[in-house]
């Protein structure tokens, strides 16, 4: 029961973090949306159907769970965000070790997330996903 609760309430906050993540440049959107739905699946099998089922969210969890991959669109959006918020926190943080380290995290970040495969999509529809 305290599991689920758990499971339940960082699902939400994911949720909340992943729609802000829509208007606000530097919160991603698509890592939240993912644990969102792992921990739906396994707090509240209903919420992970109405999330996989969401318009706006489906398509990008249904490419990751199909197929470990996500839309060309989806990774460019992606890097520009990650490029465009480490170097705002680089030009602002005033140590030398501060600014090494969120580059050696981005640049790291960067590779992982490039790696990533890409799907892509024939038609704007969830069926052809």
């Amino acid at each position: 029961m305290i599991k689920r609760f758990i499971l339940l309430t960082v699902g939400w906050c994911c949720v909340a973090l992943g729609v802000l993540g829509i208007f606000l440049p530097l919160l991603p959107t698509t890592p939240f949306l993912l644990l969102a739905s792992a921990c739906f699946m396994r707090g509240s099998p209903r919420l992970n159907t109405w999330l996989t089922n969401h318009p706006t969210f489906g398509p990008i969890l249904y490419n990751w769970h199909q197929h470990g991959a996500i839309t060309r669109k989806i990774k460019r959006r992606a890097n520009i965000m990650i490029v465009v918020s480490f170097a705002f926190s680089i030009a602002v943080v005033p140590l030398a070790w501060h600014k090494i380290m969120l580059i050696v995290i981005g640049v790291t970040l960067l590779v992982w997330f490039n790696r990533l495969p890409v799907v892509e999509s024939v038609a704007p529809r969830r069926e052809n996903y």
